[in-house]
């Protein structure tokens, strides 16, 4: 009778995913303290052939004018996956729990459907009657949907590559646990183990993969760091649960860029694409002029957005002056204030200052700089920014404005919105020809508070 195998313990590092032998305080391989976990390992694993069975070829060898990817139809989620979907390009979505994320995934597998492009659906966390129920609530169809309901790894690759589906998705990935593995779904081992079988059988059937991922307490993905890596593109679905939009941001893509981002409404009938996003986030502003209220021009990615930056600044009444940011860094506002009581002469230590950019969006453009300062500004002396005036612009530590990138885009978005005027960099008045609203060039923090507030 054969001898049966022995479960042995070992520690894996829940930030790079190495395996240790033995617990000790700091992971080897990525330097992380008090980061192992122990869990136990099935060694009847079978090694891995040291025999090379790939497909190797010189660079101006390989073809690739025959590699065509999908669209989905949903055109803020296709700019943020770089344009189209890759067979085999694997995608790990992240996002906190209700934020939307399994809503964003049934509907991406209608619009793939839509395409003629066979869909497998896994879920782990809702059995099928409840896909039935949310899919007739979202009015997805689901013609070429397929959907299966478990949460074992072999179960899961025998389905996907049984058939052949173009588009596999994985509603979640914590879910998932293999039998080589006794330790439960969603530790380290298991994460790492079921990702890398799922990614790999993406490549070499030529399906696009989803893996659904949860989020911790820090933001980031839950599971070893090293699944981020093993993925091509990495996207966390972002919002406030006080407000409608919600945001598609990439932090990882290896065929587009990070700098883009989608934008949708959660609406009763599921997410719905939000085409002019300058429209939304300046749709709350008060017709009336307000001290300590702002416009500003940003880009994210190559796409120019309005959004209102709002400014309170009151007497402290504690020895300790308050700073509180909302929607941008806490550092980046100390930074700012510092500056405009060098500069400036305006007393920001013996004040409480409270910013917030209006709709919940979370920024760290640059050129948001000057209209954070104006807004301060404007709360601190009472004066109003007149009305139709938009403000873009980097202040350095010595507190010039700098140039920014991008400056025609920003001027016909606002000129679209209805502004009549814009403050920008003197650097960037040369880079604009015949511009449809007026132009107020300023050099430094003084000359531009001058301008706007009088």
């Amino acid at each position: 009778m054969a001898a049966s195998r022995k479960i042995r313990t070992a520690y894996f590092c829940s930030q790079c995913g190495a395996e240790h032998a033995k617990w000790q305080g700091q992971c080897r391989e990525c330097g992380q303290w008090n980061c192992l976990i122990e869990e136990q390992v099935d060694p009847g694993k079978a090694k891995a052939s040291s025999v090379f069975t790939g497909d190797k070829r010189r660079l101006p060898e390989i073809d690739g004018q025959n590699f065509h990817g999908y669209r989905s139809g949903i055109n803020e989620f296709d700019r943020v996956v770089g344009g189209q979907l890759l067979p085999g390009m694997a995608v790990l979505l992240g996002g906190e729990p209700g934020i939307g994320k399994s809503t964003l995934i049934l509907q991406l597998a209608e619009a793939y459907s839509r395409q003629n492009l066979p869909v497998l659906y896994v879920t782990g966390e809702e059995s099928l009657p409840q896909i039935k129920i949310r899919a007739a609530r979202l009015g997805v169809g689901g013609d070429n949907i397929t959907v299966i309901n478990s949460t074992s790894l072999e179960e899961i690759a025998d389905a996907a590559a049984g058939d052949p589906f173009r588009v596999v998705l994985v509603d979640s990935i914590q879910t998932v646990a293999s039998a080589q593995f006794d330790s439960p779904p969603g530790t380290v081992a298991q994460v790492r183990e079921t990702a890398a079988r799922l990614i790999s059988l993406a490549k070499s059937k030529s399906f696009a993969l989803f893996l659904v991922g949860h989020i911790t307490k820090d933001g980031m993905v839950a599971g070893p760091k090293v699944l981020e890596h093993m993925v091509d593109t990495v996207i966390y679905f972002e919002g406030d649960s006080s407000h409608l939009y919600r945001m598609l941001r990439p932090t990882k893509n290896r065929f587009g860029s990070v700098a883009e981002i989608g934008l949708f409404e959660m609406l009763p009938q599921g997410l719905v694409e939000v085409t002019s996003p300058s429209s939304l986030f300046l749709s709350e502003q008060s017709s009336e002029v307000r001290t300590g209220s702002v416009v500003a021009g940003i880009c994210e990615g190559n796409r120019p957005i309005l959004v209102e930056v709002q400014a309170l600044v009151t007497a402290a009444n504690y020895g300790n002056p308050q700073r509180v940011a909302g929607g941008i860094d806490n550092k980046r506002l100390a930074l700012l204030l510092a500056i405009l009581e060098k500069r400036c002469g305006h007393p920001m230590g013996t004040n409480d200052v409270f910013v917030s950019v209006a709709g919940g969006l979370r920024l760290s453009e640059p050129a948001l700089d000057l209209p954070l300062l104006v807004a301060i500004a404007s709360s601190l002396t009472n004066r109003a920014v007149p009305k139709g005036t938009l403000v873009v612009g980097e202040v350095g530590l010595s507190g010039e404005v700098r140039g920014i990138t991008m400056i025609d885009r920003r001027i016909q978005e606002a000129a679209k919105m209805g502004f009549t005027t814009m403050v920008l960099p003197q650097a960037n008045l040369s880079q604009v020809q015949n511009p449809p609203l007026e132009l107020t060039a300023v050099t430094d923090i003084q000359s531009a508070l001058e301008s706007i507030l009088g």
